[in-house]
């Protein structure tokens, strides 16, 4: 089948077409995002592979439709980007990878952690400018801490092992509670009491109508003064100007974020040329007690040979009309 792949990046290519020529299928590679405005670079392909910021609304797959797209092809596990309804209704499948390596997306949150309780992203600008001096480096231990998380599918369950390791006392919260984790000494508590219990809260629930700013001015009047609160799930998960204000007020201690709410019009791309057009991750970056990364959390090595092999299988079995595993709808 011929792909034509939106949102390209060298490392997509790089794992991409290891796999490409056993997998039987072709792919035209596109450095730009899928929107109203490429959508017609789809023309002569039988399907669309797009990742997280290709906001594939109603209008966008109408057009799909018209081009004679029969599928499309997620190489992520979001999809809230995606109107499911509109591409149920028009007869195109949506397919995802849904578990690539949920412990490459743990262990980057566990990173920004350790990052911001030593303050190591400082020590390391210091140290490059023969500073040595230790005033203001003073950090915290990670051991003893109750950790709050939020959402235990396979990446929560990654993070709440590594959390463990630590030797720190777990809370969770999810409509649905896992026998695992409870064995693991999880314990599962209503959000309310989480926030309120925890010193480090870390996010890592999908993002539904229902979770849309889950962390916002009446949530975080619920958690402790200095909170540790830690995202690398998607960005509306926190409403930012909230945030900004718990900043402010010393409330929030540190944050770190490797997903925010208005991204697709900043992550992935080479700004250091350019002013910022958006006030609030600007704010966001003067805070000393922030640290942010572009949507990082998924770049590993195993991440994207699993993210390209899954993505082509997918693909395969659409092609030769196999039940979808992998496939998602509105209902």
């Amino acid at each position: 089948m011929k792909i034509a792949f939106f949102s390209t990046k060298s490392y997509d290519r790089e794992s991409f077409d290891r796999f490409l020529s056993k997998s039987g299928h072709e792919i035209t590679y596109f450095d730009s995002k899928l929107d109203k405005h490429t959508v017609h670079l789809a023309e002569g392909h039988g399907a669309v592979c797009s990742f997280v910021n290709d906001q594939i609304d109603a209008g966008i797959l109408k057009k799909l439709d018209q081009l004679g797209i029969k599928l499309i092809a997620l190489r992520c596990a979001g999809y809230n980007q995606v109107d499911l309804k509109a591409a149920e209704e028009l007869g195109i499948p949506i397919v995802r990878v849904p578990a690539y390596s949920p412990e490459a997306v743990a262990e980057h949150a566990f990173a920004l952690i350790l990052t911001l309780s030593r303050k190591t992203h400082k020590a390391y600008n210091r140290v490059r400018e023969n500073n040595f001096s230790l005033e203001g480096l003073t950090g915290i231990n990670i051991h003893g801490k109750t950790v709050g998380v939020i959402g235990t599918g396979a990446i929560g369950r990654a993070f709440c092992r590594i959390a463990k390791g630590f030797g720190c006392k777990i809370l969770a919260f999810d409509i649905f509670e896992n026998d695992e984790m409870k064995d693991l000494g999880v314990e599962y508590l209503p959000l309310k009491e989480v926030l309120a219990k925890s010193h480090i809260i870390s996010l890592h629930c999908p993002l539904t109508p229902e979770t849309k700013h889950l962390i916002n001015t009446e949530t975080i009047t619920y958690m402790q003064n200095g909170i540790a609160l830690i995202n690398t799930s998607r960005g509306a998960l926190i409403e930012t100007k909230s945030v900004i204000k718990a900043l402010k007020k010393g409330k929030i201690g540190f944050l770190g974020i490797d997903v925010y709410e208005q991204e697709e019009h900043i992550f992935f791309k080479n700004l250091s040329e350019e002013i910022i057009q958006d006030e609030q991750i600007a704010r966001l970056m003067t805070f000393p007690n922030v640290l942010i990364t572009g949507h990082q959390a998924f770049l590993t090595k195993e991440a994207l040979e699993q993210i390209a092999s899954v993505t082509l299988s997918n693909i395969t079995s659409f092609e030769k009309g196999e039940s979808l595993t992998n496939e998602i709808k509105a209902s």
